[in-house]
Order: C-alpha cells, then structure tokens, then sequence
C-alpha cells in the first residue's frame, strides 16, 4: 500500500519541483511568484487531465448497471493520486500565496511564519475547506462506506475536473502577455461551459441517472437517499455555484472593460502577481 501511495506522492511534488527549476530559465523575467504559481496550475492540470481521463474510462466501464458494476480505478485512483494530489496541492496553493505577497514587499512574508500561514488559510478558506473536505468525506465514502457500489458516481466526481486545465490555461496566457488574443477568449468561453457542466449539471444529472436506474422522478431522488448523501452533494455543489458565479461576474466586467476601452498599444507581458485577484474572483 505504501508503495501504490508513493505514485502521488512522487509525481506532484516531482513534478512542481521540476517546473520551478526549468521556468526561471526560460522565461528570465519572471518573478519567483510567477513562477510558483505557473508551477502549480501546470500540476493542477496535469491531475486534470488524469481524474477525467480516468473519469470516462469509469464511467464508461459501469454504464451497465450504475449501481452494481465495478472497476478497480474508482477506488484506487483515489488512493493512488487523488488524497496525495490534494494533500499536495495545499502547499503548492500555500507556496504561490507566500511568493505573491513577498514579491510585493510585505514585511511579513519575508520568512514562513504562523502569520504566513494564518494568513494563506483566511484568505483561501473557502480553497482550504474545499480540499480538507475531499479528504475527509470522499476518501472515507469511496474506501469504506460504498458498500462496493456506485462506482459510476465516483467516475462521475472525477470528470468535474474537466475544467481545471481550462482554468490554468488563462492564467498562463494572461502571464505571456495574450490575454487579448482570440485563443483567450475562446478558452474563457470553455471556462464558463465545461465549469457548468461538469461541475453544476454533474450533480443533477447524477441524481436524474440514479433516478432511471431505480423508476422514479428526479424530484424524488432526494427522498430516496440517505441525508448524508444528500447532504454531501449539497456541500460539494454549493462551492461550485460560487466560485461559478465569481466566473461569470469576472468574465461580464472583462466584456464591459473591452467594449468601453479605446485602442491601445499591445502592453507588455505583465506579472502575474499583478493579475492576481483577490480571493477567488
């Protein structure tokens, strides 16, 4: 077992550890928060693109019967790289918080202290919980409380990661100085649809497909669950109402700054610490 953990545990921090060694030497100019933060989402997405593409194969594996059918990868891809990624990722998104207000010239944040560290978890709470809670409720459920069943929902929650790589994509572009280009547009486009779809109508739709499986209405399912189960969806979903509203409430002003604005001459590449928003808008 302690070697099957060590897969995740290698490949994020190898990998972070790589891109931080090779970017500097690329792109001279960057900061090292530019840095860490290019870093993190090329990691983040690099999991991405691994939970769905292990997702669809679940899914597409246990489409027979939704509730009985199993595959292995919808256990072990949770132990293997699921609760290694997020235990990961909290430190990564801990480390570009610390770069991000170093570069700035906080006095604080010239070493790692508690009040660095305080600091990161009020600012990105809603971040933190969200990791904290998929380790402490999706790993217990999909190890021990399944009952060996229900392997599709779990193909199901891997694919809501469809949209990290899209995410991490405008961030980059932003920081390579084309945020004006087609192609950030066009992936602002696929933010807003693929975070909608695999991370809002995911949940209705699994409550509609758990609803056929067992001939009654959607209106029904909840009544037909247990309130943990319930309330787990619920507490998985509503995050993701709000980081989505942000989305769209970011994206609206973008339009707005662009309709209004005059031409101008193509700006420099900026820093990414000075696109950074505050929070998650």
């Amino acid at each position: 077992m302690l070697q099957v953990l060590a897969c995740g545990v290698v490949v994020f921090p190898g990998l972070f550890f790589v891109f931080r060694k090779v970017l500097p030497s690329i792109f001279k100019q960057w900061t090292d928060a530019d840095v860490v933060l290019v870093s993190e989402r090329l990691v983040s997405s690099i999991h991405a693109i691994m939970a769905t593409t292990a997702g669809v194969i679940v899914v597409l594996a246990c489409s027979g019967d939704v509730m009985t059918d199993r595959y292995w990868l919808a256990t072990y891809f949770v132990i293997w790289y699921g609760v290694p990624y997020m235990t990961y990722d909290i430190y990564a998104m801990y480390l570009s918080h610390y770069y991000r207000f170093r570069v700035k010239g906080h006095e604080e944040y010239k070493e790692h202290s508690l009040t660095t560290i305080n600091s990161f978890v009020r600012r990105e709470f809603l971040l933190v919980l969200h990791h904290i809670a998929l380790l402490t409720i999706l790993l217990p459920v999909t190890l021990f409380f399944r009952r060996d069943q229900g392997d599709y929902f779990i193909g199901c929650l891997f694919l809501t990661e469809l949209s990290t790589p899209f995410v991490s994509l405008g961030k980059i572009l932003i920081q390579l100085g084309l945020q004006d280009c087609w192609i950030h547009k066009a992936n602002g486009g696929m933010v807003l649809l693929s975070f909608f779809l695999c991370r809002i109508a995911l949940f209705p739709y699994m409550y509609w497909v758990y609803g056929r499986h067992y001939g009654i209405p959607v209106y029904g399912v909840p009544f037909h669950l247990t309130l943990s189960v319930n309330l787990g969806s619920l507490c998985i979903l509503a995050p993701q109402v709000y980081w989505f509203v942000l989305l769209c409430r970011k994206g609206w002003r973008l339009y707005q700054r662009q309709c209004h604005s005059s031409p101008l001459p193509p700006p420099s590449p900026p820093s990414l610490t000075d696109n950074q928003p505050k929070g998650n808008d």
